[in-house]
């Protein structure tokens, strides 16, 4: 559940974007780029669209959030380093091994 739900939160993020992007600010923004669907659809009702969908995914964004935290994967240890009694002192590096010798060589018998 906890994946579905991260899932939907980017998914919702990304289409926020978008709907942002699409806005009309000041500057014109990328919705003066969709002059056609001024036309047919008027220029008031399509900036409500917008707005309502903006609201709406960004609604829907702090559900998924917080839906999020209940689903998230807890560990089953809850001690702290900090708040934990024992305290084990960290076991000593070893040294490493010498190098086996060289084999002698073998002397020939008379």
């Amino acid at each position: 559940m906890y994946s579905v739900l991260v899932i939907l939160a980017v998914i919702t993020a990304v289409l926020l974007t978008f709907i942002v992007l699409i806005q009309e600010s000041k500057g014109g923004g990328l919705a003066s780029n969709f002059a056609s669907s001024n036309q047919i659809m008027g220029v008031r009702k399509t900036t409500d669209v917008v707005e309502k969908a903006t609201w709406t995914l960004a609604a829907l964004l702090v559900v998924f959030s917080v839906a999020t935290i209940f689903f998230a994967p807890r560990t089953v240890d809850r001690d702290s380093v900090v708040t934990s009694a024992k305290t084990e002192a960290p076991a000593a590096p070893q040294a490493p091994a010498a190098p086996a010798a060289p084999a002698a060589p073998a002397t020939p018998a008379n």
